[in-house]
């Protein structure tokens, strides 16, 4: 049996094909082409395995070895320097040593989502980056009117800038002709982006309505279509999680520690991981407080102990264990059957 590490990057790759014995069979620099790929290994992809690490674009790679060898792994990278880091990094070495770990059985393994949900995936993500370009697009308008105190008067007069009558007030506004050509431009861009919000909107609504996770996830305070819909495809197959902790944990909503000499400080929340996951659910968190008494006492209780910043994590993270509780008992969400669950804990 061949043991194939891959070092990845965007332009070519760096494989090294080892024997059982550690022994370096091939090795080179390859274009990163499937048929590159497939002339390299050409004789010895029967009953390989293979290792990349989850890194910039990795199922490009990852799809292609699939067609090529038995079994592909997708190796953790912060996990796989704490286990073999090197003071001298080349290509070369990365990929022997994705080859050795692999052969040792050492590899630490990430998640490989389907196809489908890769591709999810990234249209949501598509839809999240479009919104972010949408509130810088009206920022700007915002900052040229502002400019003009007369203008920025009428402005306000205005609950939505953006909305029908604000819109067709934009456009006949008068302004110098220099700053007139930038709002023109900028209600032009803005229009163009939300013609593609909405056409992804429409998306999410049919996968809200297909996908049975997404209509139980929507039963939650503060959860609609959308985090619904954005929960169950990141989260993917809750079964991979054998506890709810490991859940948060994966979302990096738990807190740092630090343990030394019988003393234990907790800190910040880690931040690693899922940060979709983490910002649906600290997103949904004051909507959630405003729908839910149980979350609102929670949310009170830890406002007035440790600040309204750790009072809304915390609402976040139980927001997402009671998530984890509905997709893996494949119900509801019911209130009472929540506050059943933390008098067990």
């Amino acid at each position: 049996m061949h043991c194939v590490g891959v070092d990845y990057h965007k332009k070519s790759s760096y494989v090294t094909v080892m024997d059982e014995r550690g022994k370096v069979v091939k090795e080179a620099q390859i274009a990163n082409t499937q048929e590159a790929l497939a002339a390299f290994l050409d004789g010895r992809a029967k009953g390989a395995s293979a290792v990349l690490e989850a890194g910039r674009n990795w199922p490009v790679m990852y799809d292609w070895l699939e067609e090529l060898v038995d079994e592909v792994t997708l190796a953790h990278p912060a996990k796989v320097r704490v286990i073999a880091e090197a003071k001298v990094k080349t290509d070369r070495i990365d990929s022997r040593m994705l080859a050795h770990l692999l052969r040792a059985d050492l590899i630490p393994a990430a998640y490989v989502p389907g196809a489908v949900t890769r591709e999810q995936r990234r249209r949501l993500r598509q839809r999240m980056f479009l919104v972010r370009l949408s509130t810088m697009v009206k920022n700007r308008v915002h900052t040229l009117v502002d400019r003009h105190p007369e203008l920025s008067r009428q402005a306000g007069g205005w609950s939505d800038l953006f909305g029908k009558a604000g819109r067709a007030w934009l456009e006949q506004v008068d302004l110098p002709e220099g700053e007139a050509e930038l709002l023109r431009t900028d209600l032009e861009l803005l229009g163009a982006i939300q013609e593609h919000i909405k056409r992804s909107n429409r998306w999410v609504s049919q996968l809200a309505r297909k996908d049975a996770r997404a209509k139980l996830l929507a039963t939650l305070p503060g959860i609609g279509d959308f985090f619904g819909v954005l929960l169950a495809v990141e989260i993917d197959d809750v079964r991979r999680f054998s506890r709810p902790q490991k859940l948060a944990a994966y979302a990096g909503l738990v807190p740092s520690t630090y343990a030394s000499g019988g003393y234990v400080h907790h800190g910040r929340i880690t931040k690693r991981g899922n940060k979709w996951i983490r910002w649906a659910c600290i997103e949904a968190a004051y909507p959630a407080i405003k729908q839910d008494p149980e979350l609102a006492a929670l949310y009170q209780r830890l406002k007035v102990a440790k600040g309204a910043n750790v009072a809304k994590v915390a609402v976040a993270k139980r927001l997402l264990i009671i998530a984890y509780r509905v997709l893996k008992e494949s119900r509801a969400y019911r209130p009472a059957d929540e506050q059943a669950a933390l008098r067990r804990r």
